[in-house]
Parts: structure tokens; C-alpha cells; sequence
């Protein structure tokens, strides 16, 4: 089973009423099941950090302003610092590089560093720390630049 495969099994789980998926292939068994929307799973501080693939962008910020929003490019839980004693990744009206991680989604017992794909500035963190987000959660409003 490819990785693309679970991929897509996840995000099928996400789009359904489902609660688990089970699937086996190939000599290859993979479950998913769908995380609690109020469960809150403190990090790990000796959990290393896994890079994902870059967050969404959506260009669905005010007409008057040209903010976006950097949405989770991922089902999992938001956390804006790598341990409970580190200071957060981002603040608002921090500048951002672009590569720098903005703050880790934990997926399945794997903490996964989002990294800002382009140089911006935070002007709003729309999600609490803690929180369980769903794929294309809005994270972040940013301003480019």
C-alpha cells in the first residue's frame, strides 16, 4: 500500500460519516479512525518533529486587504510551540521566512513541524492551542511579503 493510498483513505474518512477504516492489501493492514473533535494530547518534549508537506494557502482573505489564510494540510492536533516550556513558533505580527515552522499538527502519535511556504507576516491565529483541526482549517491569517 502506497502512501498516496493512505492518503486518500484518510481523506475519504474525513469526507464521510465514518468513524474507522480498515483496510488490507498486499500483506499490508492500515486503520484509521476518526479522532474526538474535543480531545487534547499534551506534546511530547522528547517527540522529534516530522516536516510536512506545505500547508494549504487560500487566497480567501478580505477583498479590501489581500490577507490569506494558511489552512492545516492535515487532520491532526494544533500546537503552537514544540513543547509545553518552548515559546511558540509564531505570534502575531511576527515575520515569518519562508521554510521557518509556524507550528506542528501531532497525527497519529507523530508531530509534524508546518513550515511557511513564502515570507509573511501573522496577523491572526484563528485556532487555539490544543485545538483538533480538520484539513483546510484555517490556521493563520498572513500577509505576504
Amino acid at each position: 500500500m502506497t502512501l498516496d493510498e493512505i492518503k486518500s483513505l484518510a481523506e475519504f474518512l474525513d469526507r464521510s460519516t465514518l468513524n474507522r477504516i480498515s483496510v488490507k492489501k498486499d500483506g499490508f493492514s492500515v486503520s484509521l479512525e476518526r479522532m474526538a473533535q474535543n480531545a487534547v494530547f499534551p506534546a511530547a518534549e522528547s517527540a522529534v518533529p516530522q516536516v510536512t508537506p506545505p500547508s494549504r494557502v487560500l487566497a480567501e482573505a478580505s477583498e479590501s486587504n489581500g490577507d490569506e489564510v494558511i489552512a492545516s494540510p492535515m487532520v491532526g492536533t494544533f500546537y503552537r510551540s514544540p513543547s509545553p516550556d518552548s515559546p511558540p513558533f509564531a505570534q502575531v505580527g511576527d515575520n515569518m521566512a519562508k521554510g521557518r515552522p509556524i507550528c506542528i499538527l501531532e497525527a497519529m502519535k507523530i508531530f509534524n513541524e508546518v513550515e511557511a511556504e513564502f515570507n509573511c507576516t501573522i496577523l491572526e491565529i484563528l485556532v487555539e492551542d490544543g485545538q483538533v483541526v480538520e484539513y483546510d482549517t484555517p490556521l493563520f491569517r498572513v500577509k505576504r511579503g
